[in-house]
């Protein structure tokens, strides 16, 4: 029979052999921000589209050519968000965050939508996490956010992580900076590709970016943004500099690098990893101080970072790989008749109470079955009552890996014993926490 559906193009499904990896991962995370003192926020998938068309910017690919558009049944022209900055910052006005505290710290994860060709590590549906921070202008603030990048990589044990950051200056800054680019790139309009022709009169910084080797070659004769940053953002690039060495965060100083999206002031970074290939940008940030106001609020530094999760996972997979034990069970009881059943239940239960993973057989196998069903899940211990486990109320728990057997008291402390026992043991027994 013919499936009626598929997945989407450019869409993947994360399945049960996998999903225990995003959450070690996504524990991680928010582990982290946590510690840095930010507090998650959650904003819709889909919002008004002048929301992205101001706040992207008008003149990006995301707004041109790459975001997901419909007209609602009432005509309201809304948008599947392909980004998740724009929406935090919306939230912050609307829900007058700038009457809280400043600096306001928020994280969040979040699926993001675009319009592209799907390859490794790029889908048209993807996952991001982000950190964004309002109300602070300090350089301090740049430099903090980037070591909570930078502590992010470390708590995943990713060490082949380089930093590179720049200064993109502001708006002044741009001026005196888009006019020598134009004099520059001008000279090579016979050669440009198509995009970057369209980009030279809107915004040439952005072919900087640009992904074709010939404009690359070009660009790298190109006038570099530091020679053109004004005396207050120079003083605020070298102090974010300072900030990151007194902290022991290596960076390298690249003035090429731009940010896509048009919200970008000062401070831009991007983390980056050879071992997976040409998209190869893990995290990318940088100050937005102009984003409050362009969305209708008052004048309000702002800052930020996001790691597309699932290019993180593919340097994770290369660098730290993901062990055995970390999706498995710690305990599987095998039961042979009803009374054993019952009390298997009541045995799992107490022992997932007190936060770790553990089965039992719920669809009828025979003993033997049962038994390779629990090293098929690499369950770490495993226990077999019967009914004469229930009549003395003592059973053998064994050890899977090395074939060890200890007696275990079925009674009220079951659970403190078998907690006992792992621990013992050392073994790395795994928690559904």
């Amino acid at each position: 029979m013919a499936l009626i559906a598929k997945k989407i193009k450019g869409t993947e499904d994360i399945l049960p052999r996998d999903s225990y990896k995003w959450q070690i991962v996504e524990k991680a995370l928010s582990t982290e921000a946590k510690s840095y003192g930010f507090s998650e926020i959650r904003t819709p998938v889909f919002e008004q589209t002048k929301l992205f068309q101001r706040g992207v910017g008008e003149g990006t690919d995301v707004v041109q050519k790459e975001m997901y558009t419909f007209e609602t049944k009432g005509g309201e022209s809304l948008t599947l968000r392909p980004e998740g900055t724009a929406g935090a910052a919306r939230a912050f006005l609307e829900h007058g965050l700038f009457n809280d505290a400043l600096p306001v710290k928020a994280y969040y994860f979040t699926t993001c939508y675009r319009y592209e060709k799907p390859q490794a590590g790029r889908q048209r549906e993807f996952h991001q996490f982000g950190m964004e921070v309002y109300g602070a202008d300090d350089p301090l603030a740049d430099a903090e956010l980037i070591c909570a990048a930078s502590s992010i990589f470390e708590r995943l044990n990713l060490h082949n992580i380089r930093l590179e950051i720049n200064s993109i200056g502001c708006p002044e800054c741009r001026k005196k900076y888009h006019a020598a680019l134009k004099e520059y790139f001008s000279q090579f309009t016979d050669t440009l590709c198509a995009t970057c022709m369209s980009r030279l009169e809107k915004n040439p910084m952005r072919i900087l970016d640009c992904k074709s080797p010939v404009c690359k070659e070009i660009a790298a004769g190109a006038p570099k943004i530091t020679d053109f940053l004004c005396e207050s953002c120079d003083d605020h690039f070298s102090k974010v500099q300072q900030y990151l060495t007194a902290s022991g965060v290596n960076f390298t100083v690249n003035p090429s690098i731009v940010r896509g999206l048009d919200y970008y002031t000062n401070t831009v970074f991007e983390f980056i990893s050879d071992s997976i290939g040409a998209q190869s940008t893990v995290c990318g940030g940088g100050r937005y101080n102009g984003l409050i106001e362009e969305l209708g609020g008052n004048p309000t530094p702002a800052l930020g970072f996001a790691i597309g999760l699932e290019r993180l996972m593919m340097v994770i997979e290369k660098e730290a790989p993901f062990t055995d034990k970390d999706g498995t069970s710690s305990l599987y009881i095998a039961t042979m008749g009803d009374n054993a059943k019952a009390t298997a239940l009541n045995l799992v239960n107490e022992v997932r109470k007190a936060g770790f993973i553990a089965h039992t057989d719920i669809v009828g196998r025979g003993l033997k079955a049962q038994m390779k069903y629990a090293n098929k899940i690499g369950s770490l211990y495993s226990i077999v009552l019967g009914d004469n486990e229930i009549e003395t109320g003592k059973a053998n728990i064994k050890n899977m890996e090395t074939g060890e057997q200890k007696e275990i008291s079925l009674g009220d402390s079951f659970a403190v014993d078998f907690i006992n026992i792992a621990m013992s043991e050392e073994m790395d027994y795994p928690i559904s926490d």
